[in-house]
């Protein structure tokens, strides 16, 4: 089964000040950090965000084909430029994610039987910004966001994807302020 590997990125960062994308992280920037992560698990990695802001990265940059579609618009264009069956997914800002977490995903998903699979936080909530998309979602997810839909949550119930609970919420953890940020590298 064919895969392929996306970071989203391109947020506002407004809580945090700076674009969390290119915080310094274990020797490099959190969304380097994390595309190789991903790259790891996935076998290939592509950033989807704004050209202008990532083309310094060494990692080829998808711009998102419904500006201002906040993080649907970007699995919309991860799953429109893809050709691998399975799309491992992720949101620049978790850094806590490991290639070994994210293969395990990838490989649930693709013995689940669905169009996808999405974790399960302990406290229950979805979370659709580290998950696996077949390819196959893109008509459903387009016509979700061609009606004005852009909340993921909402888009992601059409969709047909597995559920995974994950016992553990670090995984998950993704800091929006500086403080939260400080706790994350420095605990």
């Amino acid at each position: 089964m064919s895969r392929a590997g996306f970071v989203l990125a391109g947020g506002r960062s407004s809580r945090m000040g700076r674009d969390k994308a290119l915080l310094p992280y274990r020797g490099t920037t959190l969304i380097e950090y994390l595309a190789g992560e991903v790259r790891q698990a996935a076998g290939s990695v592509c950033l989807v965000g704004p050209p202008e802001r990532y083309r310094v990265l060494p990692f080829p940059v998808l711009p998102d084909l419904y500006p201002d579609g906040g993080p649907a618009a970007g699995i919309h264009a991860a799953l429109r430029a893809t050709r691998a069956d399975w799309n491992l997914i992720v949101a620049c800002d978790m850094p806590a994610l490991t290639a070994a977490f994210l293969a395990e995903l990838l490989e649930r998903a693709e013995s689940a039987g669905r169009r996808g699979l999405v974790p399960l936080a302990p406290s229950g909530r979805p979370q659709p910004l580290c998950a696996v998309y077949h390819r196959a979602c893109l008509p459903a997810l387009e016509r979700g966001l061609e009606a004005g839909r852009r909340k993921l949550t909402d888009l992601i119930a059409d969709l047909d994807l597995a559920v995974w609970p994950v016992a553990e919420a670090r995984w998950f953890q993704n800091p929006n302020t500086p403080a939260e940020w400080a706790a994350i590298v420095s605990p």
